[in-house]
């Protein structure tokens, strides 16, 4: 077990150790010390819209479900019965008419977590059982909260609340819910899933790492360029080949990015892939008419002209407010992440932006596309060079020291900076060692 003061000495302003990849000792104390801590998001209320609709999640290590109960409110439960601790539901969605049934010996309980009753209570009389003792209810988590129909939860019964913890990252949030002229989202279509066989840190960091993009991407955005050479040449690039082609933007390009760094390991960047202005793109123009019929000329271009790219909420994910993406990123082992996909439909908005979106999920986030597997095989790399005795520090010192502070937060002074990185740690930092979930402030 590594002391406060080990754990501390890990991560320096400008370097991190690391073993804090490769260690499954420190894991195991991520999952207590973080995971068993912050907000995490668990799902969407669009996924559960009806009394007994569930779905299955999870938060570090433990297996929860999110329900919709009789009075209307989306419930997090841990999945185990009480009696014997078997999964009262198995992974996916499903719906329930009344109450969950163990499949194992019929005990049943209410959607939001009080026992109904069990077989035979005869056979219970002169015990300790009773079902109006919490000890044999579903447990339910610590704390569950909604924003803007984005479910979180906390295994912790103290700390910020989720408004607080989100910070400047829930802009992102909003922009996507303001996307939509009635001012909702619902998610739609299929889940992505995607195996890395690396530290779910290493995702997080990539995020807002910018001078990767025209290296590790180069196979992709050669083809796109070769195909538009070949085929196209003198007409405007194709969505499909403009999204692959852009991250082969010269170094220029990324150092005028705005990068942000929130507290909690938060921040986001400026979008790279320009969708399409209305005066020239057929779906952004239909996007902006029915927006701006909704709330207005001024307030719509307000709301479009917010183009962000990958958002960071440390520890549930990156949502993608442009095209409407939010990947939950989510720890299995030291070297093992799951990520999921997921897609949202703008309510109200033409059905031709909500195709656009599945496109660039296909395009650049799917197992199959031309992208995801670049990065994954660099996680995969790092992972396993980190994991060698051909050096123990792993550097964080691009741009350190020239940061400007922000309301909440940090802002680089050039977009190729790992502020973003440097970020994460001093959240991880404070979390590791202080053990509160209102740690992790922008140093």
């Amino acid at each position: 077990m590594y002391t406060n003061e080990q754990l501390a000495d890990m991560v320096k302003p400008d370097k991190v150790h690391r073993a804090v990849y490769v260690d499954p000792g420190i894991f195991d104390l991520e999952m207590e010390r973080i995971y068993g801590r912050v907000w995490v998001y668990v799902g969407h209320e669009s996924q559960i819209p009806q009394a007994g609709d569930y779905l299955t999640s999870r938060i570090g290590r433990q297996d929860v479900i999110l329900v919709r109960a009789a009075d209307g409110k989306p419930h997090v439960l841990y999945n185990r019965c009480p009696h014997k601790g078997a999964q009262i539901v198995p992974p996916g969605a499903g719906h329930v008419d009344r109450h969950f049934r163990c499949p194992y010996h019929a005990w049943t309980f209410r959607l939001h977590g009080p026992m109904l009753s069990a077989p035979l209570r005869a056979g219970y009389e002169g015990t300790a059982f009773d079902p109006a003792d919490e000890a044999f209810w579903l447990r339910r988590v610590a704390r569950v909260a909604s924003y803007r129909g984005f479910v979180f939860a906390s295994l912790a019964q103290g700390g910020d609340d989720l408004v607080d913890f989100l910070g400047g990252a829930k802009a992102a949030i909003d922009n996507l819910c303001d996307r939509s002229p009635v001012g909702e989202v619902e998610v739609a279509g299929g889940v992505f899933r995607v195996w890395q066989n690396s530290n779910w840190k290493i995702f997080y960091e990539n995020l807002h790492d910018t001078m990767h993009a025209a290296v590790t991407h180069e196979s992709s955005v050669v083809a796109a360029r070769d195909e538009y050479e070949a085929s196209m040449a003198g007409r405007d690039m194709p969505f499909v080949l403009h999204i692959m082609a852009g991250n082969g933007e010269p170094y220029q390009f990324w150092e005028k990015l705005a990068v942000h760094a929130f507290d909690h390991g938060h921040g986001y960047m400026e979008g790279i892939f320009d969708p399409g202005g209305a005066d020239r793109d057929p779906t952004s123009r239909a996007h902006h008419e029915s927006l701006a019929a909704a709330v207005g000329e001024a307030r719509a271009r307000e709301i479009l002209g917010m183009n962000l790219h990958n958002t960071i909420i440390y520890g549930s994910g990156s949502p993608h407010t442009v095209f409407q993406q939010f990947r939950v990123i989510r720890p299995v082992a030291v070297d093992r992440t799951l990520v999921e996909i997921v897609t949202f439909r703008l309510k109200g908005a033409p059905e031709a932006v909500f195709e656009r979106a599945v496109t660039y999920a296909n395009t650049i986030n799917s197992p199959s596309s031309n992208v995801m597997p670049d990065d994954v095989e660099l996680y995969t790399r790092v992972q396993k060079g980190n994991r060698l005795d051909g050096g123990d520090w792993v550097s964080m010192h691009r741009y350190c020291g020239t940061d400007r502070d922000i309301p909440g937060g940090k802002v680089a002074v050039n977009g190729t900076s790992e502020l973003p990185i440097r970020n994460q740690f001093v959240a991880w930092k404070a979390l590791m060692t202080e053990g509160g979930a209102g740690c992790g402030g922008v140093a």
